[in-house]
């Protein structure tokens, strides 16, 4: 699975406020952090503070600070919002002299995405935090 520039951009982002909610850190820090476009990471952020998982602090000390709870809220929250991950569209045409073959393959595609939708599901921000933490 291949992600959206802008879910990698909200994937840094959420994980880098998670870290400690209590700071206020700037969109144009955390883009210095990871190397992003700051312009990009503004749009991401937006729609996170939209989702309520970030919140926007104005003025001379302000810049976004995470307001999710890290234990609850899981990759599969973050990646949902920029990434049509539910929705299998058969890759394989399941008509003609192939159909069986088609139909084979596409059965193993849902498959792999109904894995990849799992784990995103069970990796809390809290649990990738702690593996950061170890590593």
């Amino acid at each position: 699975m291949r992600l959206q520039k802008a879910t990698q951009c909200a994937l840094f982002a959420v994980l880098e406020l998670a870290r400690d909610p209590e700071t206020q850190i700037s969109a144009a820090d955390i883009a210095d952090t990871f190397g992003i476009s700051v312009n990009h990471l503004a749009k991401v952020l937006r729609d996170l503070a939209r989702a309520r998982l970030v919140e926007s602090m104005r003025g001379a000390g302000g810049g976004y600070r995470f307001i999710g709870n890290p234990k609850r809220v899981t990759l599969y929250h973050v990646v949902c919002l920029f990434e049509d991950i539910d929705s299998h569209d058969s890759a394989f045409p399941e008509t003609g002299k192939d159909a069986d073959i088609g139909r084979a393959l596409n059965r193993v595609s849902k498959e792999i995405e109904d894995i990849t939708v799992s784990t995103l599901k069970s990796i809390t921000l809290t649990t990738l935090l702690k593996n950061l933490d170890r590593a």
